[in-house]
């Protein structure tokens, strides 16, 4: 893999010129196979002997994933297309509704090419195929193959898209990070309400959730806004006065943004977002004239600590002279390069740039995608919204499938009171299936114990929802639940599954900062997952004291409540300038007995 991103930053870091080819030629992980017609079809692939240019190759196909290659689709028999059809809804399924296919390329990754007239052919059968299991097609680029041929062969990538069905289309989260006026906001609300903005923040007004928000135009609070692209890629959002529920309806593929605040003093709420939201993306929005400055490393850092893969957009380039934007993509890239990042920066100028991006960034964690735009002129935006529209999932339908089938575990993050709904809580299906009516447990409360509830409603982006899947966030209606016993951090989890909390536990951190030495006594705030809470070091494993940069395994101790915690889980915690990053090893538990649930419940809280 490693060399073949060298290869890709050989040719598509340069700009927007040569990046087709590059691209193609440094594809990693590329394509899952199954042998569809490119097997039967060598025999029309020209001998390779005494060529003056042998072709490039893409890296062979693979057996799992979302990616084929086809050479010809050419009038195939019933037989044959059937056998066509089943492959692409395997790789559909691959790719949770998402399918990449390679016209022209044989299976061990010769780029062959077609005539025009064999392509227009093979296209019409791919769009068959497409039609018969309910998808679109897009063609995302074409490229001409240097090929020994008088005449000219070129290679077609298409984007194959299912109509989602039942309202289950591909969700992807991505946490949107940046210094305090970088114009996270404004891009936002540029990119969801379709409008662009006036140079004095109109477009984020939208976005802002309190008064004092408006009027210092700095966002203090998590808010989420969506972004939907239907089976033909085309954009979806809130121009000609659509609704949330038109958006979801008439989108196969939903980006939901978490917009985070920017100023240091809301730190903790940023990190909430990260911890606690699961993102599957981040994007780090810095402001090209005055490049990286205040919590912009801060940020970066964040989500390298939290292993959350990241992409840049280098705003308001409308201000600035093009001498200027370099020298913030220069420093930007100069610290992407630092060993402690090790990134590959790729600076995005073309729309087969941003092809190649969203294709390369989802297969390997070094490369780093940047995106020069403004929100005001619109420069350079369509290219955000192409890598937006191809940007894969991080997890397979397998994987996906083996959470689900796992206990219900739902993670909650925000609270609410609705009136004629009653109590509602936002947050993550972390694993399993949760369906209206269901009778789950809450918990853990102050004296360690679990309250019997039920699923009233489900509302997934703001519209009705029967069926929430593991990896979906959502908000649920409990009906008259009493508020006063909820309170984030808590999860809601089967009644079967005997859910494990502690108020003791043991970390192997890594001390990133710390002004003097980290001892025995000293109080920390712990982010794990949805869980913020401030505990106590109990115990440090080998040694007294510990200074920046020093690993150990340290015991914690929560000083309210006990938490639900899971061994292996990614851990976070500060305290001032002090900060460490680590993962739980060990959980001291404390039992909870099943006969404790209807004891802890007041008149009316049992609900089935």
């Amino acid at each position: 893999m490693d060399s073949r991103v060298s290869e890709l930053f050989g040719g598509c870091c340069r700009p927007a010129g040569g990046g087709a080819s590059a691209a193609l030629r440094g594809r990693g992980g590329a394509a899952p196979g199954g042998g569809g017609g490119s097997k039967t079809k060598k025999k029309n692939g020209r001998s390779r002997g005494g060529k003056a240019n042998n072709p490039p190759y893409l890296p062979p196909e693979a057996e799992d994933g979302n990616i084929e290659y086809k050479l010809k689709l050419v009038n195939p028999s019933q037989y044959r297309f059937e056998h066509l059809v089943t492959q692409m809804k395997w790789r559909l399924q691959e790719g949770r509704g998402e399918a990449v296919y390679q016209i022209g390329v044989e299976d061990n990754g010769l780029l062959v090419g077609l005539s025009e007239e064999e392509m227009r052919a093979s296209l019409k059968t791919l769009r068959r195929m497409a039609e018969k299991v309910g998808a679109d097609i897009t063609v995302l680029r074409e490229r001409e193959v240097d090929y020994d041929s008088d005449v000219p062969r070129k290679i077609t990538e298409v984007l194959v898209r299912k109509v989602p069905d039942n309202q289950q289309f591909l969700d992807l989260r991505v946490a949107v990070l940046g210094n305090v006026d970088s114009g996270k906001s404004t891009l936002l609300g540029v990119l969801t309400q379709g409008e662009l903005d006036n140079g004095r923040g109109r477009a984020r007004l939208n976005l802002f959730r309190h008064l004092h928000e408006i009027q210092s135009g700095r966002t203090s609070s998590i808010s989420f806004e969506i972004l939907g692209f239907n089976s033909k890629g085309e954009v979806v959002n809130y121009s000609d006065s659509r609704t949330a529920e038109e958006i979801c309806e008439s989108s196969s593929k939903m980006i939901t943004f978490i917009d985070l605040a920017g100023h240091h003093k809301y730190l903790k709420t940023t990190i909430f977002g990260l911890t606690s939201y699961c993102p599957d993306f981040a994007m780090l929005v810095v402001s090209a004239n005055t490049g990286i400055a205040g919590t912009t490393r801060e940020h970066l850092g964040l989500a390298m600590a939290l292993k959350v893969p990241f992409f840049i957009v280098i705003s308001k380039v409308d201000l600035c002279s093009k001498a200027t934007v370099e020298r913030t993509v220069k420093q930007l890239e100069r610290i992407l390069k630092q060993p402690g990042c090790n990134k590959l920066p790729l600076l995005v100028n073309s729309d087969d740039d941003a092809v190649t991006a969203a294709q390369q960034f989802a297969q390997s964690p070094n490369i780093t995608p940047i995106f020069t735009l403004s929100s005001v002129s619109g420069e350079n935006l369509d290219l955000l919204k192409v890598f937006l529209n191809i940007l894969p999932p991080l997890t397979n339908s397998k994987e996906q499938e083996e959470l689900m089938q796992q206990h219900t575990e739902f993670q909650v993050d925000e609270i609410y009171t609705v009136p004629e709904v009653g109590t509602v809580v936002g947050g993550t299906l972390s694993s399993g299936i949760c369906r209206e009516g269901e009778n789950l447990v809450v918990g853990p409360t102050d004296d360690g114990k679990f309250l019997r509830l039920k699923v009233c409603s489900i509302q997934r982006n703001r519209s009705a929802c029967r069926v929430l899947r593991a990896g979906q966030a959502a908000t649920l209606a409990l009906g008259p639940f009493d508020r006063s016993l909820l309170r984030k951090g808590m999860v809601m989890v089967s009644p079967e599954m005997n859910p494990t909390i502690c108020s003791v536990f043991e970390a192997e951190i890594v001390l990133l900062f710390h002004a003097t030495t980290f001892r025995k006594g000293f109080q920390v705030t712990v982010h794990v997952g949805n869980v913020r809470q401030t505990a106590i070091v109990e115990k440090i494993h080998g040694k007294d004291k510990l200074r920046t940069g020093e690993k150990a395994v340290v015991c914690f101790r929560f000083i309210k409540h006990p938490e639900y915690l899971k061994t292996g889980a990614k851990l976070l915690f500060r305290e001032g300038v002090t900060k460490g990053i680590g993962h739980v090893t060990n959980l001291q538990a404390i039992t909870t007995k099943e006969n404790s649930l209807e004891e802890s419940l007041g008149p009316g809280q049992l609900s089935f």
